[in-house]
């Protein structure tokens, strides 16, 4: 749940202006670095202003430019690589917040400098920016892939009670979560060949009308694995629990880290999906006001499609719930988890892990309900980041 492309703590525009910020500062720094003496340069975020200066917050610290009258400033939208897009800006125009690559000349203190040309990055166009990212992967969807064509460049994803059949072409991007990373900065770049049935996508591209397919832009998926059971042992010095899985009925151990996204489901939240599971959500047993997983659905719905249809409305729910800490457990407790594998040690780490679900698990003794990894920090949600990841 960390992790999309939060679309990722909603993190995770992603990429798109940080990407194009980094690519545009090293051009520009190697350019003002030909063919003659270097210019000094401070690429980063802008601190403070007064009517003349402005202070930038650099990886190296934070570096003091005066912005003379005949400075030039200029305004590029996020995600350029050149000026190409560039339009005449004003030093009235730069505010805290936003990005800046200044060049010009340095001074005596070594944090100093005087601007000869400012590049502006308005914090708000790169908010409109991850805005707008965050809706094309949310209008894109995801799911648990069944098939994968390489060579037609396709696959067939499971997206709740559907079938969704994902297209690409030579431009879409292929990224893999990998090293037990669910930030969706760190997914690594991947191709569709990698992906293999039981994984967990997201794409960001254009849904058609009927919903029965997508042409994807980007594609981000991940190996994840879901347990659930009750919590045998809790290891705080070591950041690790301990349960009894009730699909495989082994013992897993899964790490919690500072990345995992531990949440607590309120006992009147898990009866309610519960009762949707069990397929008696429509009574008159709910909360007026919310409406329980599996209400309206089909009489003919089996307990695996219930469980879809639970699991889907549970996931959703996750981001509203109070979070927990590896403190905060206790053995004895029921919990349902979403981890990934690290690509090196195999060693399954907590994507998300979600406790309070005793009522669920009774309606689910075998396991068959899962959790999305992609409703918290997921690809235009945020991820931890984790981000997600």
């Amino acid at each position: 749940m960390q992790a999309v492309p939060k679309t990722q703590k909603q993190k995770n525009g992603y990429r798109t202006w940080v990407a194009g910020f980094a690519v545009l500062a090293a051009s520009l720094g190697a350019s003002a670095q030909a063919p003659a003496p270097a210019v000094p340069h401070a690429s980063g975020t802008v601190k403070a202003t007064t009517d003349s200066t402005i202070t930038v917050t650099t990886a190296t610290g934070d570096y003091t430019v005066t912005v003379p009258a005949t400075a030039k400033v200029l305004d590029v939208p996020p995600g350029a690589k050149d000026l190409k897009s560039a339009t005449p800006g004003q030093m009235s125009d730069i505010a805290v917040g936003d990005k800046v690559i200044v060049s010009g000349s340095a001074g005596d203190t070594g944090t100093t400098l005087t601007a000869q040309r400012v590049i502006l990055m308005k914090s708000a166009a790169i908010a409109q920016s991850h805005a707008d990212e965050a809706a094309a992967w949310v209008h894109g969807g995801g799911g648990i892939v069944k098939s994968v064509n390489a060579s037609a460049g396709s696959m067939v994803l499971s997206s709740g009670l559907k079938t969704v059949t994902v297209q690409t072409s030579p431009a879409t991007i292929v990224r893999h979560y990998s090293n037990g990373s669910v930030r969706f900065e760190d997914a690594v770049v991947s191709s569709l060949g990698a992906i293999q049935p039981g994984d967990q996508v997201r794409v960001r591209g254009e849904r058609s009308a009927d919903g029965s397919s997508i042409q994807a832009d980007e594609i981000v998926a991940g190996t994840f694995r879901n347990f659930s059971g009750t919590l045998a042992g809790i290891d705080s010095t070591g950041g690790t629990v301990t349960l009894k899985d009730l699909t495989t009925k082994k013992t897993v151990t899964v790490a919690v880290t500072a990345n995992s996204d531990v949440r607590r489901i309120p006992p009147q939240a898990a009866a309610r999906i519960a009762m949707g599971m069990k397929g008696g959500a429509a009574g008159g047993g709910a909360q007026a006001g919310a409406r329980p997983a599996g209400a309206g659905a089909g009489a003919g719905e089996n307990g695996a499609q219930r469980a879809g249809r639970a699991g889907a409305d549970l996931s959703q729910m996750l981001s509203r719930m109070p979070t927990e800490t590896l403190g905060g457990l206790k053995p004895g407790e029921a919990v349902m988890i979403v981890a990934i594998a690290s690509a090196d040690s195999g060693k399954m780490s907590a994507v998300t892990l979600l406790t309070g679900v005793d009522a669920i698990l009774t309606a689910s003794p075998s396991g068959e309900m899962t959790l999305s990894p992609w409703s918290i920090g997921g690809p235009g949600e945020g991820g931890g980041e984790g981000g997600g990841r």
